[in-house]
């Protein structure tokens, strides 16, 4: 069977717009563009998508709109409706419908990620009991399949000084959860991820570089 460049080249294209190849990828698909005009009006016609999905803040996501139920098809619709005679690429369509869609919930580009964000995952509050006047800390616990995260957020942690979490089991023993430097008076969040399960697992305790306790929980 014989080996269709363009074709090959218009299902890069969404990737190589957002960046996401690699270098042999890229130089490849550089190197057809700059001889063929067609698959460079394929470019120019996805690049737009590319251009608002750079847009998408996960961190500025405060509601989860949901789009219309049939606005995916009607995008796909769309689509082929305005260019019938071409074969679009799989990476390409992506990013046109994802673009489409960051317009199409009405609540501008977060809005657009966060509709198609996953459900929120279970959390549980959990009391922080702080031994440092310096510090002001509060945390969440997650239970995942693979382990317990805890959502640390806080300030006061000296800055540039190592942090050290650890997570406690029934049977008093300890299981490492990551560290983090501290960056003194500017809010921190920060994510702490055991293996223990949360069946095991009943408090945890944040260490300082002298292995003082500066925060600790108890659940």
């Amino acid at each position: 069977m014989s080996r269709d460049p363009h074709r090959e080249v218009r299902d890069l294209l969404g990737a190589y717009a957002l960046d996401r190849l690699d270098d042999a990828e890229r130089a490849s698909v550089t190197a057809h563009l700059d001889g063929c005009d067609e698959c460079r009006r394929e470019l120019d016609f996805v690049a737009p998508a590319a251009s608002a999905l750079a847009l998408a803040d996960p961190d500025r996501v405060t509601a989860q709109p949901a789009p219309p139920p049939d606005l995916g098809d009607r995008v796909l619709s769309t689509i082929r409706a305005e260019r019938p005679a071409r074969r679009i690429g799989t990476r390409m369509l992506v990013a046109a419908c994802a673009a489409a869609l960051l317009v199409g919930v009405g609540a501008g580009v977060a809005g657009g990620y966060a509709a198609f964000a996953p459900d929120p995952e279970p959390q549980e509050d959990v009391a922080a009991t702080v031994h440092d006047d310096r510090v002001d800390a509060e945390a969440l616990l997650v239970p995942h399949t693979w382990g317990v995260e805890i959502r640390l957020t806080g300030e006061g942690f000296e800055a540039g000084e190592t942090y050290r979490a650890t997570l406690f089991d029934e049977s008093g023993g300890s299981h490492p959860a990551g560290e983090f430097i501290g960056v003194g008076e500017d809010p921190m969040v920060c994510n702490l991820n055991s293996s223990l399960l949360r069946e095991d697992a009943v408090g945890f305790e944040i260490t300082d570089e002298s292995g003082d306790a500066v925060v600790t929980s108890s659940f």
